[in-house]
Formats: structure tokens, C-alpha cells, sequence
């Protein structure tokens, strides 16, 4: 581990230093000697600043960008010259001037907004918000006030109605998002509206720092075309930072309990030539060796008595994960708004200490594995003709990973070991996996008018997987790979007759090829290709209206479709088995949401933030993952269709805000998922079930917080902030409540947790230092298949910003 984060320090260091004296050779090259200094302020129709906003000399490669207050000063040669000012969300602005006589010429800008241009992003002081333009339900989650603790994005997006997150354990350990009673597989990530199945566990939400995202789109139930998505549940966007900043750097360290070790850089430069280059690399280390409350396995007897539990250590769970993103290219041009190629690295190496049932312990199995992305990214707006924009991206993932499981002993959780009669605690393998992944998204947009909007999106996957045993001496491939392709095209219309109202409606296809291996024998010893394809339509429609201008109605609907994933269909080749043949999941999806925001007081230092929401949702097919026994006692998950499902829920999210001194707010979900099988599955017989929830499902939750902000605290530009916050999960069956000889046996328990976090800002950001302690009480937490989570455990992070104009 040393030496690999040896190598990504010295990486970072040498790439910096070197782009950064192509840079400033580049600047140099392209600054006219002398000339006239052009400066001026660009604003909006109401007057406020645009920040961000790209100004330049058309004809030229000549240009800058406004600071955070829609400022900006530029220098050109002298003569007659036209200005232009240009940002996303707003009308492009042309000005002729003059530039012979004077040595500084001011130049201001008022931008129009467009009309159809992208949902406006409202963030209330909690860092949730809105989008507020947007007909479908839909949050904006700001990752601001979360880059001084040492919170991940998952962590942030707990602070969003009707998502819960779901982690088998600690640092590195698989997690899932439950959205409106929907979880794991039938809720899609983007990053940038690029989908990430198959990117690997370095990538997952809960490894990724806060500070990586400007913000998280949420989009529940009803998903837009845009992101070309096969989501039930819904769609999580990662939205970066894209703004044209001169230059900045952010550098960050964390050290906490169970030796929890993260870091993160992020540094990049934008010329006034539009040359642009960016490096973000980030890391996590943990021994997770954390304490919980177990049954032990008693090796003279061969029993576990589940009732009487046992404080033991966790002492084989030790992960760490590096990861490094370059990106290079242009933007501000004539022929591109932005054209940026990227590559990803990532390593990871996590000790499996527990299987799918925490009474299960491993002492030795392991994985590791890399991953290598390359990426490009093409944008460009007014594209041939006016209103039509473009934007392309393509990437390749090939990621390799090794299970190794060739153990000679059990163990149990006092660490305690017993010779096995066959080697390999779970499965005796050492095997190797390459997945190549290949994605490509394009996406046609085309404004006619102020009034009409179309979005033509159009969404490719193919992935391959191709498995080789390493336990004798030559390595054995297996003779038939895994292959799966996925086509998804959607066409969106959008009316926007003024800005108290909007309505879209939409059509989407989807084609699916899966091609694997199946048994044709009980022993599963003899396999033959198993090919397969289909295709399906969907389709729905989106409106909002502002009843008056605090008060927002969205009434959405949708025919959805979601294909199954690479896991559902043929596992991990691990703990995880898969089924080639499962069927596509389909959906009638409703939503409907009011929101209230306004701001009271002659100062308007009071904002009040009230929504609710209410979903249904019938799912046929639904794509299920039960835990099924094998033999020697061992366990592992797998993926069936379950007939028919419905879901009836809602949410409340309330908050007030004080100035920038106070914000307080919570939210509470219900999701009531029930069993609507009427019939047993693959039988004539009563369902017992019918009428049920599902299990392992969590159907009332909540969260809370509040904010203290003191600013120039001590200091002029220094601020203090204390945060508490909690979260409140109901008890849930993980099994059938059918199941078992009392109620209580399959539950996971009802559990009530806090955390505290103080951070200290100096010179406006520039320096931070934050501690925080989680689960101050001590609680113990429960989630998938009652696996224990960490308790108390307190966090210390410095950090430091600079640049960013």
C-alpha cells in the first residue's frame, strides 16, 4: 500500500509541475505586450452577478472568465473589436467596441436567461434544493459545506428526502441507495450524466470524497431522457465543477478511528487560450476493526447459539483504495464549447471478513484488482445551426479482479481456526476476472424559440467478462465469456409557454443482448452458450406549475423499464451468483410533489423550505435478491424475478434558516413496498405472503440537523461552524415475517444515531480544520441482512484551497 501511494504522491507531483509550466509558457506566448485593458461586470436581467461567465474576442482564442462576483479584466491589442460573453443558462451577448484611444475601456454585460435552458439549481442554506424548473421530482444536493469533514458522497446524499444509504460495514464495504423504497441495482449513478455500471469499487459513492462534486442531482421514480437511464428507482448525478477558473488547488488529509486514513488533491488550470487541465486523486485506508455484538461458532460442539452474543473485534477486514483522474483539452472554442479527454486509474485490495450473514467469518479470503478508463467529452452549443447543442462522451473500462480463497482452516470470530477437510472457506478459488466495459452517450437538444424544447438521447453499453482460474501452474480461461449489450434511445419534447408552468413528455426503447454460459447437467460441470435478446418501449409525461411563486406543484408519470444489471446476471464470481436469464423489470411509476419556499422579513433573513411528496409505483418482474444456503453451512446472494410488487409512500422535508447563522430542517420518508402476488411464484397455490411487505426493505426512516454558523469569527474571513445531525431507522423484517418462531427473530432493530462536527475556516476558506464524532451514542447499527455497521468513532481533517478565480 506504502508503495503504490508512493507512486500516485510522485505522479501528482511531477504532472502538476509540469502542466503547470506548459501553462504559464502558454500565457506567456498568447498576452498581447501591450493594448488596451477591457474590463466590466456581467449580470443577469435582475442584476446579480454571473460568475463563471466565458468572455472573449470572437475571431481570436483571446478570452477570460468572471470571478465569483461577475467580474473579469482583459487585455487586447488595439482596434476595433467584438466582445462576447457567455455562460450556460443564458443568451450569448455581443458587443463592438472600440479600443484605439482609451488604455481601459469598460464593457458590462446583461445576460437573458434562456428560457429552456438547463433546470435552475436552487440550494437552500442545508445544501439541499431544487430544481426548481424541472417537471420531474427532482433534488440538488450542495457538496459544499461537506468538504471540510471527511464525509463521502454517499454521506451527503443522506441529507436528501426519500434516500436512504445502505453499507454492509465500514470503510470500503459494499452499499447500496434506497430511493422511495427502491434499492441497490434499480437506482442508476452518473458521473456528469455518464453512467458508471462496471467502473469498480474505488468508484462506488461511499469511497468517494465530498469535494469531488459540485453538487448531486436526485431524480426520483420518473428519470428524463437525458441521461438515456433504464432506472426504476431513479437516477443520482454527480455534477463536477466545470466553471472556467484561471486556476486552483485543493489538498485535504483526514485521520480517524479503526485507522482510517483518507487524502485528496485536486488541482487544475484554465488559460485564457481555453487550455484546461485537471488531476484529482483520492485514497482510503482503514482496518476496520471495529467491535460487535455476535453469535460465535463453538468448534467443539459445531453450534451457534444466535441468542447469546458475544463482543468480539473484527480483526480480517483491512481495505484501501487509490484512484487518480487526469483530464486534458479545451473549451471556449468556435468548434467546441469544451473537448476534454480524460484517463482514470484506480486500485483497490479488501480482506472479506464476513459473508452475506454476519454469522458467517472468513480469515484469510481476499480481493484486489485495477481498473484503467480512458474518456472523452465533446460539447458544443448552437451546433450548425441556432438552439442546437451537442454533447458526446465515450469511455473504455478494463477492470481486473482477483478473489483468492484457497484457506486450509475456519475461523470463527474469536479468531479461533479448525482444519477444513477441502481448502477455501467460501469456494477454493484463485481466479481472475477482466471486465471490459465500453459506454457512449449522445445527446441532441435543440431550443425552438423561448417556448418549445426536444431532446433526442441516445445511450450504448457493451460489457465483456472473461474468467481464468490461477491455481495450477498454466492458467485455465474459461471457454465461454460473458457478454452483455444495451441500447437505450429517448425522444423528449418539452412546452414552456411562460415561466409559471412547463409540461414534457417523452418515449423511450430499449434493447438488451446477454450471452453466457449455462449448466446443462445438475453438477453444473457441462456449459453451452445460452444467447438471448430483447426489447421493450416506455414512455411518460412530466408538468409543473407554480401555483403562486412560493408554491410549486410536479405531477409526473412513467411506463419504465430496467434491464438487469451485470451483476444480477452473472454475479461477482465470488459471494454474488447470477442468472442469465432474468427478465427485465417494468414499472408504472407516479409521482407528485408540492413545494413552499420563501423568505420572510423586511430583510427576508427568514427562509422557510416545506415539500411533500407522495409516490405509487406497480412492478411486475421485479428483480429480487434473496440469500440462499449452500452446502457446508456456507451462503451466498443471488437474483430472481418476483411477479408483482407495489409501492405507496411519501416524504415530508421541512427547513428554516436564519441569515447565515442558523439552518435547521429534517426529513421524514415512508415507503410501504408490498408483496402483490397473489399466487405462490411458479405454482397454482395461495401466496401466504400476499399483502406483506417485502422483506429486507426499510419503510420509515428519518434524518434531522442543525447548523450553527458564527462568521468572521475571532477573525476577519474566519468562521466557525457546529453541526449536529441523526438519523432514525424503524425496525424491518430482513426475511418474511412468516418466517421464524417468534416476530423478533428476522428483524433488524429499531436504531437512533447522532453525530457532532466543528469546523474552523480561516481567510475566507483558504484554511480549514474540522473534527467530528459519529454515532456519539454508541448505537448499535444494523443494515442488509442485519450485518453490524462501526460505532462511536471520532475523525480529525486540515484541508487547504486556494485559487479558484
Amino acid at each position: 500500500m506504502e508503495r503504490v501511494s508512493t507512486h500516485i504522491r510522485t505522479i501528482i507531483i511531477i504532472g502538476i509541475l509540469f502542466l503547470h509550466s506548459v501553462a504559464y509558457a502558454s500565457t506567456a506566448s498568447t498576452q498581447p505586450p501591450g493594448g488596451v485593458v477591457i474590463e466590466g461586470c456581467v449580470t443577469d436581467s435582475s442584476g446579480d452577478a454571473v460568475p463563471y461567465a466565458t468572455i472573449f474576442i470572437e475571431g481570436s482564442t483571446r478570452g477570460t472568465t468572471t470571478d465569483a462576483t461577475g467580474h473579469y479584466s482583459l487585455r487586447v491589442e488595439r482596434g476595433k473589436h467584438t466582445i462576447v460573453a457567455s455562460v450556460l443558462g443564458y443568451e450569448e451577448s455581443k458587443m463592438d467596441i472600440d479600443a484605439s484611444q482609451s488604455t481601459i475601456t469598460s464593457v458590462n454585460f446583461a445576460l437573458e436567461e434562456q428560457s429552456t435552458a438547463i433546470d435552475e439549481v436552487v440550494v437552500t442554506a442545508s445544501g439541499v434544493g431544487g430544481l426548481r424548473r424541472s417537471a420531474f421530482n427532482a433534488v440538488a444536493v450542495d457538496t459544499a459545506p461537506l468538504r471540510n469533514t471527511t464525509k463521502n458522497l454517499s454521506d451527503a446524499l443522506s441529507r436528501a428526502p426519500g434516500l436512504k444509504l445502505r453499507e454492509a460495514g465500514g470503510v470500503g464495504s459494499d452499499m447500496s441507495l434506497s430511493v422511495d423504497g427502491f434499492t441497490g441495482k434499480h437506482v442508476k449513478i452518473f458521473i456528469d450524466g455518464v453512467p458508471q455500471e462496471g467502473v469498480g469499487s474505488s468508484f462506488s459513492l461511499n469511497n468517494i470524497p465530498a469535494g469531488f462534486a459540485e453538487r448531486i442531482e436526485v431524480y426520483r421514480g420518473v428519470v428524463p431522457v437525458g441521461f438515456g437511464s433504464d432506472a426504476i428507482g431513479g437516477v443520482v448525478n454527480i455534477v463536477t465543477n466545470k466553471a472556467r477558473r484561471r486556476w486552483f488547488a485543493d489538498a485535504s488529509y483526514s485521520y480517524g478511528s479503526f485507522n482510517t486514513h483518507r487524502s485528496s488533491v485536486n488541482a487544475g488550470q484554465t488559460l485564457d487560450n481555453g487550455f484546461m487541465w485537471e488531476i484529482n486523486a483520492f485514497q482510503n485506508y482503514s482496518n476496520n476493526n471495529y467491535k460487535i455484538d455476535v453469535p460465535v461458532e463453538d468448534f467443539a460442539t459445531g453450534r451457534i447459539e444466535r441468542n447469546k452474543l458475544e463482543r468480539v473485534e473484527r480483526f480480517h477486514d483491512t481495505y484501501h483504495n487509490e484512484a487518480i483522474v487526469a483530464k486534458l483539452g479545451v473549451v471556449g472554442k468556435r468548434w467546441a464549447d469544451r473537448l476534454v479527454v480524460g484517463m482514470t486509474y484506480s486500485h483497490m485490495h479488501k480482506d472479506i471478513q464476513t459473508g452475506v450473514r454476519q454469522e458467517i467469518v472468513y480469515g484469510e479470503k481476499f480481493r484486489y484488482g485495477y481498473s484503467l478508463l480512458p474518456s472523452l467529452e465533446y460539447q458544443k452549443r448552437n451546433l450548425l445551426v441556432e438552439g442546437l447543442d451537442l454533447t458526446l462522451t465515450a469511455n473504455y473500462n478494463r477492470n481486473h479482479t482477483v478473489n483468492v480463497d484457497t484457506a486450509q482452516y475456519k475461523y470463527n470470530w474469536r479468531g479461533e481456526t479448525k482444519r477444513l477437510n477441502s481448502p477455501g472457506e467460501q469456494s477454493y478459488q484463485h481466479s481472475a476476472a477482466d471486465n471490459d466495459n465500453w459506454n457512449a452517450t449522445a445527446t441532441l437538444n435543440y431550443r425552438i424559440g423561448r417556448k418549445h424544447h426536444i431532446t433526442l438521447n441516445h445511450v450504448f453499453n457493451a460489457f465483456r467478462r472473461e474468467n481464468s482460474s490461477l491455481l495450477a501452474k498454466e492458467v485455465a480461461t474459461d471457454a465461454i465469456d460473458k457478454q452483455t449489450r444495451k441500447n437505450i434511445t429517448g425522444l423528449q419534447y418539452r412546452f414552456s409557454p411562460s415561466k409559471r408552468w412547463s409540461a414534457s413528455a417523452f418515449a423511450k426503447y430499449y434493447a438488451l443482448y446477454t450471452s453466457g454460459p449455462i449448466a446443462t447437467n445438475d453438477k453444473q460441470t457441462e456449459f453451452v452458450r445460452d444467447t438471448r435478446s430483447e426489447d421493450a418501449f416506455g414512455y411518460g409525461a412530466a408538468a409543473t406549475y407554480f401555483i403562486v411563486k412560493e408554491l410549486q406543484a410536479k405531477l409526473s408519470y412513467e411506463k419504465a423499464v430496467r434491464l438487469p444489471t451485470i451483476e444480477e446476471l452473472f454475479g461477482d464470481e465470488d459471494l454474488e451468483m447470477g442468472d442469465v436469464g432474468i427478465r427485465p423489470e417494468k414499472s408504472d411509476n407516479l409521482n407528485f410533489s408540492l413545494s413552499y419556499n420563501t423568505a420572510l422579513g423586511s430583510d427576508e433573513r427568514h427562509g422557510i423550505f416545506v415539500e411533500a411528496g407522495f409516490i405509487w409505483r406497480n412492478t411486475t418482474d421485479y428483480i429480487q435478491r434473496n440469500i440462499v444456503d449452500l452446502s457446508g453451512g456456507k451462503s451466498a446472494a443471488s437474483y430472481i424475478n418476483y411477479g408483482k410488487v407495489q409501492t405507496l409512500g411519501a416524504n415530508l422535508s421541512a427547513r428554516y434558516t436564519f441569515a447565515e447563522w442558523l439552518s435547521v430542517g429534517g426529513n421524514l420518508t415512508y415507503m410501504d413496498v408490498r408483496d402483490n402476488m397473489k399466487l405462490a411464484l411458479g405454482t397454482t397455490m395461495p401466496n401466504l405472503g400476499y399483502g406483506d411487505r417485502m422483506p429486507n426493505i426499510p419503510y420509515l426512516f428519518a434524518d434531522s440537523d442543525v447548523t450553527f454558523t458564527w462568521r468572521d469569527f475571532l477573525h476577519k474571513d474566519n468562521t466557525l461552524s457546529l453541526t449536529y445531525d441523526n438519523q432514525y431507522l424503524h425496525n424491518f423484517y430482513y426475511y418474511s415475517s412468516r418466517i421464524g418462531t417468534n416476530r423478533d427473530e428476522y428483524m433488524v432493530p429499531s436504531q437512533f444515531s447522532h453525530n457532532i462536527s466543528i469546523s474552523y475556516t480561516l481567510q475566507g476558506g483558504r484554511y480549514n480544520i474540522s473534527v467530528e464524532c459519529r454515532n456519539i451514542t454508541n448505537e448499535r447499527l444494523y443494515d442488509n441482512f442485519s450485518l453490524q455497521k462501526a460505532g462511536r468513532a471520532f475523525y480529525a481533517k486540515l484541508r487547504v484551497a486556494f485559487g479558484g478565480r
